[in-house]
């Protein structure tokens, strides 16, 4: 919202505030001023000029030489403006001036004609294009009305002035009027806001309109006027001007007053065509399935049934809130009109708004909801500015349907409660004269105070919204510093869970990954790759876009993305991790979803960078499965591998990663067909769930002598199926009654000849020790004889 301090100055006294001190006290009560656009900041020399005589240039086709009445003088001034012409009042930057940009005005000499001074458009002078009236988008800006030459050019534009643009926060849409900041400022500086005035004598014609509202839910309120015997022309300088510096195009007097009386109030008008509207009947209802209407950007539009349209009784006219329809657009030949000023759900207008993409400041104040007192003053002031700037006659009486909910909003606080929380010491007295500079109703009962909200304050429901009024008038900078409490408060320091996190960011880092962190949301074809917990989707009610429509159930797919991304630029050998949280339905929309932290990796390309001292070698499943054993060596435990399914991951070179009996994650090869899909190399991932992860107790960790005495290495091979897991083997070796076994490495897996096509031959190497004493071969072979026939017993062969 861009806030005009000349305009605000109609309301209020701030003319002698300077512009500074202003901004930075609306700033430090909660409404932040993002930029401040001074017009005259960098102009200097520019007046208003009177062109006494115009001639073309001898060598030049499109340019013309202007004798230009200055006020003190008149000078030559060479100009190409398509529009020049013989007594016209333009704006003339003098020699010696300065524009906007830095531009300093110079005598010059243009095709051999000495040119003192510069006639100047409204885009030279700091006016955005896209807010210039149409007429003057080519070509320079002429005064409609007559001025003294030599005059200010910025005062007689009505630009000697400064506007402030607001970042505003959702819930103050009270800011986004004139007349809300007025009351915003008027609080500040213990002053009364002065509203606009909206008195006119209603003409002997009646009001011929009737209003019906279908669903009152869609459109509490709907009420009208009618305006006849206009005048459309431009309106006057003044509007245009504040319009313009505003951020509004003016287009003519009575589409401008709509728009004036929407900045001015903060509520949305809609002014109809009276004479293209087929019938005295207005009719307020859900639009029909497959209606359509032509919106006054000149597109056809098909309707949805939740769409709110203004009928004529038959067809729409309008779409509520958002646009009206071209056929009872107001155009130069318009006599009479109608004046809408209306309330419409919120909700509806917004998704009707984003659906057709035609987000404006009229929708943008329904979404925010209207207030209901200036729906009529609103209607009423558009009356009047169209008596005084079109020369209408306002027919009898005001046509509405529905109603207005003008009861304020009652609020209970205590001082107590106030104090408590802001750290103060404010009597009863002190915190109603703060509330009151708000323009709220104030009864005090004792320490009870009842606060009544009018309607214009739509964000103030609660005691919490009343604590923070009292806080940011009273001034934040006015509340009192505190240390913390040390004495009775632990020291400081990071929980366990936080260390465990910082230690496995440290250990991944340490073996070359790189942390990296994505976007929470991703779209639908995505989240199902790579689950290996099948959970229900959180689905956004209202997605950015269709990229970002659901909310990830795992950190691989954008861990991909960052791949080829890396790829795609030249960087090949790629190490990425990432803690992040994922979300599971609990398949009710009411109940908020649940947070499950994962720990992700991903990797392709080389171990190493080349050198002549070591081979370069890609990246395998043992490089992703290394990545997860320094995790379970971090927390002291031991992971079990079982074969995977998970979906988008090889079937032969991946598992899942289990602790125990609980799924923990899984590790692997991205499958041939995703590796091809996204230009990839081989890729290995892993993922883990992080929240089960840290809850493992680790315990404490004891430490064992060297042992002193010399272990055994016994190998054996066996003959096993092909498409049987070797963990199988080490699971029955595990079971076997062994008293010194050590430790158990499988150290050659092989197939080809001298044995059969359906089998693979497996070696395995079993150390065994005995810490007290030097191990004896009857002590061995009994170890090794229990595991041979552990796994006779379970049909595997033993090879000679």
């Amino acid at each position: 919202m861009k806030i005009s301090q000349e305009w605000l100055n109609e309301y209020i006294d701030v003319e002698q505030i300077d512009i500074d001190e202003l901004s930075e006290s609306i700033t430090r009560a909660g409404i932040e001023v993002d930029d401040m656009i001074s017009y005259n900041q960098e102009i200097t020399k520019l007046v208003v000029g009177y062109v006494e005589s115009i001639e073309k240039h001898p060598e030049a086709d499109k340019l013309n030489i202007c004798q230009v009445n200055v006020g003190e003088e008149t000078v030559q001034i060479v100009c190409g403006a398509p529009n020049i012409d013989k007594g016209q009042y333009v704006i003339v930057s003098r020699v010696g001036g300065r524009l906007p940009g830095g531009m300093k005005i110079k005598r010059a000499k243009l095709r051999g004609q000495v040119s003192e001074g510069m006639i100047c458009s409204l885009q030279e002078i700091g006016i955005p294009s896209n807010v210039v009236p149409k007429q003057y988008e080519e070509g320079i800006y002429i005064f409609k009305e007559e001025v003294t030459p030599g005059t200010d050019a910025l005062t007689a534009l009505h630009l000697n002035d400064h506007v402030m643009e607001f970042d505003l926060t959702p819930n103050r849409s009270d800011a986004l009027s004139v007349i809300g900041t007025a009351y915003e400022v008027a609080t500040l500086y213990d002053q009364h806001v002065q509203l606009p005035d909206d008195s006119f004598d209603e003409s002997s014609d009646n009001n011929e309109l009737t209003i019906e509202i279908e669903d009152t839910k869609l459109s509490p309120y709907y009420s009208a006027r009618i305006v006849r015997n206009i005048e459309v022309k431009d309106s006057p300088l003044w509007m245009q001007s504040r319009l313009m510096k505003a951020g509004i195009r003016p287009i003519n007097n009575i589409v401008d007053i709509s728009n004036y009386v929407m900045l001015e109030y903060g509520q949305p008008l809609h002014m109809f065509d009276l004479d293209k509207v087929a019938s005295n009947r207005i009719l307020v209802r859900q639009a029909k399935e497959n209606e359509e209407i032509t919106t006054l950007d000149g597109q056809l539009r098909t309707l949805r049934l939740e769409d709110i349209v203004i009928t004529d009784g038959q067809k729409p006219i309008a779409l509520a809130g958002v646009m009206g329809g071209l056929d009872t657009e107001v155009s130069e030949t318009t006599k009479n009109i109608i004046i809408e000023s209306a309330k419409f759900d919120p909700t509806q207008v917004r998704k009707t708004s984003n659906h057709f993409n035609l987000r404006s400041d009229s929708s943008l104040r329904f979404e925010k909801d209207s207030a209901e007192q200036y729906i009529v003053k609103a209607l009423n002031r558009a009356a009047h500015l169209a008596t005084q700037l079109a020369n209408g006659e306002v027919s009898k009486g005001i046509r509405d349907a529905g109603e207005l909910n003008m009861n304020p909003t009652e609020v209970v606080v205590s001082s107590q409660y106030i104090n408590d929380r802001l750290g103060l010491e404010l009597s009863t007295d002190e915190i109603i004269h703060t509330l009151s500079k708000l323009g709220f109703d104030i009864h005090a009962n004792g320490d009870k105070i009842t606060v009544f909200v009018p309607t214009r304050r739509n964000d103030i429901t609660m005691k919490a919204d009343i604590l923070e009024e009292v806080a940011r008038i009273y001034g934040y900078d006015a509340l009192p510093a505190t240390l913390p409490d040390t004495v009775s408060s632990s020291g400081g320091g990071l929980s366990s869970r936080q260390k465990k996190i910082r230690q496995i960011k440290s250990s991944l880092q340490g073996i070359g990954y790189v942390e990296t962190i994505n976007y929470a949301l991703t779209d639908e074809a995505h989240l199902q790759q790579f689950n290996g917990e099948s959970q229900r989707q959180v689905k956004l009610l209202m997605p950015m876009s269709q990229e970002r429509s659901v909310l990830r159930q795992s950190l691989i797919p954008h861990l991909i993305q960052n791949v080829q991304h890396n790829n795609a630029r030249q960087m090949q050998d790629v190490k990425l991790y990432e803690c992040g949280t994922v979300f599971f339905s609990q398949g009710n929309s009411d109940t908020l979803p649940v947070e499950v932290e994962y720990l992700s990796m991903i990797l392709t390309g080389v171990n190493h960078s080349e050198h002549f001292s070591r081979t370069r070698q890609a990246v395998n499943f043992y490089d992703a499965k290394g990545a997860t054993e320094t995790i379970a060596k971090l927390f002291n435990v031991e992971f079990k591998y079982i074969r995977s399914t998970v979906d988008g991951m090889h079937p032969g070179q991946s598992a899942d990663v289990y602790y125990g009996e609980q799924y923990l994650g899984f590790v692997g090869r991205l499958h041939p067909t995703v590796e091809k899909k996204y230009d990839l190399k081989e890729t290995y991932v892993a993922e883990l769930n992080l929240t089960k992860l840290l809850e493992i107790v680790i315990g404490s960790v004891k430490y064992e002598p060297l042992a002193k005495f010399p272990s055994v290495r016994r190998d054996l091979a066996i003959e096993m199926n092909r498409d049987e897991e070797i963990q199988n083997v080490l699971d029955k070796i595990e079971q076997a009654k062994t008293k010194y076994l050590k430790d158990v490495l499988i150290f050659d897996v092989y197939q080809g000849e001298h044995i059969d096509e359906t089998l693979q031959s497996v070696s395995i190497a079993l150390t065994f020790i005995n810490k007290e004493e030097t191990l004896t071969e009857e002590a061995i072979q009994h170890d090794y004889q229990s595991i041979i026939d552990q796994l006779n017993e379970a049909g595997y062969k033993l090879r000679g």
